[in-house]
């Protein structure tokens, strides 16, 4: 049997059609919304790595800060022979604990992009070559099935992705990680936490006018997959801070009114001037709201490390 196996879980047409559905329903509701998802394609992509390396945004560098000093710890805490990543994307952080972890039997990378997890598994057999990899495309918010692998399992959630659900999203997605778990699997979580209104509103508003141009990508995907009219130059790209649900807002303010038609969902969507499409909500957290939430999805934390200058954090815990 090959070290690497990929097994599609999405059917062909599974992005198009989420798509279409998030398009339709989003851009017809008041006030109007797209979940961050659809920024991925790959120019977004890019342009997001571009915002990694830029002198305001901390969390990428604060987490692989986490991970580097703190692999060892977590490797000793879980014991961990299979590693299953969701939303892996590249798997660049990840190699620092797939080294760490000196049992590790199985990794497996979940993705949507079926590029992206070949490439990414190909470079880590060639670093770890007594690996396997079972590699699922997949999207993780839809439900999952996991391979066969030896025990105990360690999830990982990295990124601050877990940010980007509104409460009840992540209640659900929580309940879901218990459900994929069995007594002694651990997650391992990765949360932005909460700071001053100033460093987290430059960290998503950069001068450079990179996130703005990843902001407005999510029209260029539009325009491409569904036939949609949208000119990007008609929108501002707005970064805002959330104090009653402590989070960042990212929109989209149109300039003037205009209507933009997408044929491919018959849908012809008008903006006032000044009105605004939320393109994402990022969530900042604290400790005990993190356990909290864990635990209503009976999952008890037991570490906690964060980055020196306490930005992000990396959450252990383990089903109840």
């Amino acid at each position: 049997m090959s070290p690497l196996s990929i097994t599609r879980t999405l059917p062909a047409d599974a992005t198009t059609a989420a798509l279409r559905a998030d398009v339709s329903q989003g851009l017809s509701r008041t006030p109007k919304q797209l979940p961050p998802k659809w920024f991925y394609d790959a120019r977004g992509s890019e342009l997001f790595e571009e915002i990694t390396r830029l002198p305001d945004y901390y969390p990428t560098r604060a987490e692989r800060e986490i991970l580097l000093t703190r692999a060892d710890q977590i490797a000793a805490a879980t014991n961990a022979r299979t590693l299953i990543e969701l939303g892996s994307g590249s798997s660049d952080k990840t190699r620092h604990l797939i080294g760490a972890l000196t049992g590790l039997h199985s990794y497996v990378p979940v993705d949507v992009s079926e590029s992206a997890l070949a490439a990414a598994g190909e470079a880590l057999l060639a670093d770890h070559p007594g690996l396997t990899v079972h590699a699922l495309v997949a999207d993780f918010q839809q439900g999952i099935e996991l391979p066969d692998t030896p025990g105990p399992r360690l999830l990982a959630f990295l990124g601050g992705t877990l940010g980007n659900l509104v409460p009840e999203e992540r209640a659900a997605f929580l309940r879901s990680v218990h459900a994929l778990l069995s007594p002694g699997d651990a997650l391992l979580l990765g949360t932005d936490l909460v700071k001053d209104e100033a460093t987290l509103v430059a960290a998503y508003d950069d001068p450079q006018g990179v996130t703005a141009a990843f902001n407005k990508n999510v029209l260029h995907v539009i325009n491409r997959e569904l036939g949609g009219d949208f000119d990007p130059a008609d929108f501002d790209h707005v970064a805002l801070w959330n104090t009653e649900h402590e989070w960042i807002e990212m929109r989209l303010r149109a300039r003037k009114e205009l209507t933009v038609k997408i044929p491919d969902v018959d849908l012809a969507v008008t903006f006032d001037a000044g009105e605004e499409l939320r393109t994402e909500v990022s969530a900042k957290f604290r400790k005990d709201g993190v356990r909290a939430e864990l635990a209503a999805a009976g999952m008890e934390l037991t570490n906690w490390w964060t980055d020196g200058a306490e930005r992000f954090a990396l959450s252990l815990s383990f089903r109840a």
